[in-house]
């Protein structure tokens, strides 16, 4: 085979694998869209987290099971990291998202949750001990800059409460962080898909039992029908199919790839939240945006 028969099948295979990536991160990013829609329905983030992963469940148990085909049975160490893991990157993670998303928009939950590479880099200079440059450590200050100046401006409108809101984003950021810290060994044992349909299983039972301790089952009649439409919406198409979508983007193109590509995530959530919830554009929210995203590409690139 010649060398521009060779290139072509590289550049066919590249392209497919570039539409994943961006897809995945645009269909991650609409998540924090239908929160905000559900929230205008008089629901709480216990009800919403709920609906969305009472939909998901059957969908990564299955994922978990066609993953596992011909794979060794799980040991009880498995479960217990496969359950503390689910309970960090899923359950906890998204349950601190949905709450924080009661109290600020859409485009400034996505550019905190964006900074999920530098949090990565400081639990592993904390507690790993490992070297961080003095590039890596300007990066990571371009990003924490640009999102302290969109929570300035959105402090202008949301007053106290955005302060409430950017710490619970943040800390469900550093929980997906430890998720991704911690769940390496895990990944090389079961492999990603099936660690991933087991722990989303996990954080789909907990957040259901959590539902059933704190609410009474009757309140699900007063919930409106839009919600569990909204509900139905995130969990396929704005949880489960960004998963499949991203795995199969790494595959074609690899991780960095599919990293830099996943920045089109903050600026369609932004967009989305314009378009579609009537959130503010503004300057501040532009240049924070531009601050964040130059940030963590900086950070890739001195990595």
């Amino acid at each position: 085979m010649s060398a521009s028969s060779i290139g072509a099948a590289a550049r066919e295979r590249h392209w497919p694998g570039l539409l994943l990536a961006a897809g995945g991160a645009t269909a991650f990013s609409g998540k924090a869209i239908i929160v905000k829609l559900a929230y205008r329905y008089g629901v709480d983030a216990v009800t919403v987290i709920m609906l969305r992963m009472l939909f998901a469940l059957p969908l990564f148990l299955v994922l978990a099971l066609w993953a596992g085909r011909g794979r060794p049975t799980l040991t009880a160490r498995d479960w217990r990291a496969v359950t503390l893991l689910g309970f960090s990157g899923y359950y906890l993670a998204s349950f601190l998202d949905f709450l924080g998303l009661q109290y600020v928009s859409a485009s400034l939950e996505r550019l905190v949750l964006y900074l999920n590479p530098t949090i990565v880099l400081l639990l592993g200079w904390l507690i790993f001990k490992r070297r961080t440059t003095t590039k890596q450590w300007i990066a990571m200050a371009v990003s924490y800059a640009g999102v302290l100046l969109a929570f300035g401006e959105e402090a202008q409108f949301a007053g106290a409460q955005a302060g409430l809101g950017t710490l619970l984003v943040l800390g469900s950021a550093v929980s997906y962080a430890l998720y991704l810290t911690y769940s390496g060994e895990e990944v090389r044992r079961l492999g990603a898909l099936r660690l991933t349909g087991l722990a989303s299983s996990v954080a789909c039972v907990l957040c259901i039992a959590q539902f059933v301790l704190l609410r009474p089952l009757s309140s699900l009649a007063a919930v409106a029908p839009e919600v569990w439409w909204l509900s139905l919406l995130n969990a396929t198409a704005c949880t489960f199919a960004p998963v499949l979508m991203v795995m199969l983007a790494i595959a074609r193109v690899g991780p960095a790839a599919t990293a830099q590509t996943g920045m089109i995530g903050p600026m369609s959530t932004i967009a989305m939240g314009v378009l579609i919830l009537g959130e503010p554009f503004t300057p501040g929210v532009v240049a924070g945006t531009v601050l964040v995203l130059a940030g963590v590409a900086l950070l890739n690139r001195w990595r």
